[in-house]
């Protein structure tokens, strides 16, 4: 299966793309940009979506879902919103084609230009504070509590699958309060799902934080993040949550009578992960031989390969192995029972271990006789040979020990790829030589944030809700600060 496989040493960028075409993620597309997600992809992307899903309705949110299209004019009534997503707009302008005059193909209609161009949606603050306009008269009418399930198109120039296409998959939160603490209360219990979701399920360690004013939402006061780090050193942004303040309700005249009988305009959040998350997962725990899939998240939790030559010793086999199935599907347990006969016993274990199956089960006639069961973890490689009894419970606690490694195992390489510069040369040095995390003293200005990007390609990843004062002086002017910020090259 891992024939032509790059590494990631060799070339950390190929190996990933290779290993998500190769392992049945995604393949691209005939439209420039975009991708297709393969069943076996998009099955990781349901289990994700349904857990998070799961997540958002527990605390109080309901799934609606609103216009694909946009009027041009509502992205003008934002300014900076407008200004943040201008150059990624795509733009409906005919609603008909005809044939040509050579009768040679077929050409936009000239007569069927629409009055008002339509936006493809980059995202849905606008069309949804529209919307919120005629749902909310009074304080009674609060808080709305909306999660959306849709597809966006941003257009991007440079695309790589899963981590930036031009049509991706994503969920996103709008919310709406009566008061400015309901609302950043809001933005705060998001960030803390997705931080929960990131390292529970996807056993991806991440940092809690703020964004710099230079890498905050369009249109946002305030925007949270999570930020992981990825095998190659660069930081890739998993999740945002955004205070947006009443400038949405501002520019859409959203107001209602409050608790004093006063009109006042709503507070707003937003907040919203993507299949960004799925070139997460690749990167944070997959090897050289191919995918790594925590088990909470595995489409195939289990795999059983029965090794025979002959029909009799299947048959043997199967009155064993299908009660076995059975028994840990019980348990809670994805289980597949691979008896293709088109395939060797090898091909099945190469296949499965490249797909991320985080347990191999393999029997055979010496195994029925000796009421034994071979087991190969795919986080380690290691294979160890179990009874039969109680395999149930032996597999569950295996799956959670493997759930544990990976994110234990994240966690060392990101504690081991954290470092503190406190002088310029210091920062260059570590970044081009290491990568990783730097944390670093920054005076708090823009201009100096834009210096170090325009000069290192870092960026400000997350100023961290958990930081400690600390006196210093910015690495590049010079300046007091008060704390470190955490620096990186980044997706």
């Amino acid at each position: 299966m891992a024939k032509n496989f790059s590494t990631r040493e060799d070339n950390y960028s190929q190996w990933y793309n290779d290993l998500v075409i190769k392992a049945d993620l995604a393949e691209y597309s005939a439209v420039r940009g975009c991708m297709v997600i393969k069943p076996y992809g998009f099955a990781i992307w349901e289990k994700m979506q349904s857990v998070l899903d799961g997540m958002f309705k527990a605390t109080g949110h309901s799934n609606a879902y609103f216009p694909l299209f946009i009027p041009k004019s509502f992205f003008s009534r934002e300014a900076s919103h407008v200004e943040g997503f201008a150059k990624e707009c795509a733009v409906v302008t005919h609603y008909r084609l005809k044939n040509s005059p050579d009768g040679k193909g077929i050409v936009v209609d000239e007569d069927a230009r629409l009055e008002e161009e339509y936006i493809v949606r980059p995202t849905s603050e606008t069309i949804i504070w529209d919307t919120y306009r005629n749902w909310i008269q009074s304080y009674r009418d609060l808080p709305i509590l909306v999660n959306q399930w849709a597809n966006v198109v941003r257009w991007e120039m440079r695309t790589r699958l899963f981590l930036r296409t031009t049509e991706f998959l994503w969920q996103e939160g709008h919310t709406a309060h009566a008061t400015r603490e309901e609302a950043i209360a809001e933005t705060e219990q998001m960030l803390g799902i997705y931080a929960d979701f990131a390292q529970n399920w996807m056993a991806m360690p991440v940092l809690q934080g703020v964004k710099s004013p230079n890498e905050r939402f369009a249109g946002a006061e305030e925007t949270y993040c999570i930020e992981a780090l990825m095998q190659d050193g660069k930081a890739l942004q998993a999740g945002t949550s955004h205070f947006l303040g009443q400038n949405f309700a501002k520019a859409f005249d959203v107001k209602f009578l409050n608790r004093e009988n006063k009109l006042d305009y709503v507070w707003a959040s937003s907040w919203g992960v993507s299949t960004r998350l799925m070139g997460a997962l690749v990167m944070t725990h997959s090897d050289d031989h191919g995918l790594v899939l925590p088990p909470k998240l595995a489409p195939i939790q289990v795999v059983i390969v029965p090794i025979y030559k002959k029909e009799e010793e299947l048959q043997s086999i199967n009155a064993v192995v299908l009660p076995m199935k059975q028994a840990l599907e019980k348990e809670g347990v994805r289980v597949k029972y691979d008896d293709r006969d088109t395939f060797t016993p090898g091909f099945k274990f190469a296949e499965h271990e490249f797909r991320g199956v985080p347990l191999r089960l393999a029997i055979g006639p010496r195994d029925l006789q000796n009421g034994t069961i071979e087991v190969a973890r795919r986080d380690t490689l290691e294979k160890e040979t179990y009874q039969m009894t109680d395999i149930g419970i032996k597999v569950r606690h295996l799956l959670e020990s493997i759930q544990s490694n990976l994110f234990n195992k994240a966690l060392t390489f990101r504690d081991d790829n954290t470092r503190y510069a406190n002088s310029w040369d210091e920062f260059v040095k570590l970044l081009d030589e290491k990568g990783g995390f730097i944390c670093a003293h920054w005076d708090g200005t823009a201009e100096t944030e834009q210096k170090i990007k325009d000069e290192t390609k870092a960026t400000i990843r997350v100023i961290p809700l958990d930081q400690k004062p600390e006196p210093g002086k910015c690495i590049y002017s010079g300046a007091p600060s008060t704390a470190r910020v955490v620096f990186a090259r980044a997706y």
